[in-house]
């Protein structure tokens, strides 16, 4: 086979046509792709987040879903200035551009204050641990309260002018009062301690002086008898 007969070969008019027809195909193939992915992610498109914060949960799902949007609830709060329901916070925040069906998170309002566990701190910690764990929980604390005992030891907690033990669940809205030792030990009680060897007392004295002594008669006069 000649040189020319092998590059007429190579470059024949039906080879031409399949390279052709092959890169045609992957043009297309390309541009499908690129269209198919920006009309699948919504490319250029962008929604406006409304304000939904402040509004219930019920309207502002209404909003959100009219325009296109999802509303999840990933979180809960108490303000008992504010109804059930009522959205205390969302994300993302108004005026952020978005894609059609992007979720946006919301925090609502319980309809009672949450409660916690009291830890085991009563007659079990320092007034320094307590006053850590108590506000690593979220409770609020008043000024404690001395009472006689070790100082700077718990004692107990008042809340709301009962006074409340390890374990108990109480509304986290509820102040606490620890009960915190002064380091003064409470007045001894005294006591009357009685000498019963004593005669001062006359008690042992006239116990004995109520008995009389007992002779024994005569051996005769007890056969006689």
């Amino acid at each position: 086979m000649t040189t020319k007969e092998f590059f007429g070969k190579i470059f024949s008019r039906y080879l031409l046509l399949h390279f052709l027809a092959m890169a045609v195909f992957m043009v297309l193939v390309g541009l499908g792709i690129k269209f198919g992915l920006e009309y699948y992610t919504h490319h250029g498109e962008g929604i406006e987040v409304p304000l939904v914060k402040g509004q219930t949960y019920n309207k502002a799902r209404q909003t959100l879903e009219e325009l296109g949007l999802a509303i999840v609830v990933n979180d809960s709060g108490y303000n008992k200035e504010f109804p059930a329901d009522y959205i205390l916070a969302q994300s993302p925040n108004q005026g952020m551009k978005v894609k059609r069906g992007h979720v946006i998170y919301v925090t609502v309002n319980s309809p009672s204050s949450p409660t916690f566990v009291i830890p085991d701190i009563v007659d079990n910690s320092s007034i320094r641990e307590a006053e850590a764990k108590l506000m690593a929980i979220g409770f609020r604390l008043l000024p404690a309260q001395q009472v006689h005992g070790e100082k700077d030891w718990v004692y107990g907690i008042m809340c709301r002018g009962r006074r409340v033990s390890n374990g108990e669940r109480i509304p986290i809205e509820y102040p606490l009062t620890l009960l915190v030792g002064s380091g003064t030990v409470g007045e001894s009680e005294e006591f009357e301690y009685v000498d019963a060897t004593s005669s001062n007392t006359g008690v042992v004295d006239e116990e004995i002086d109520e008995f009389e002594e007992v002779k024994e008669p005569p051996v005769g006069e007890e056969n006689a008898r």
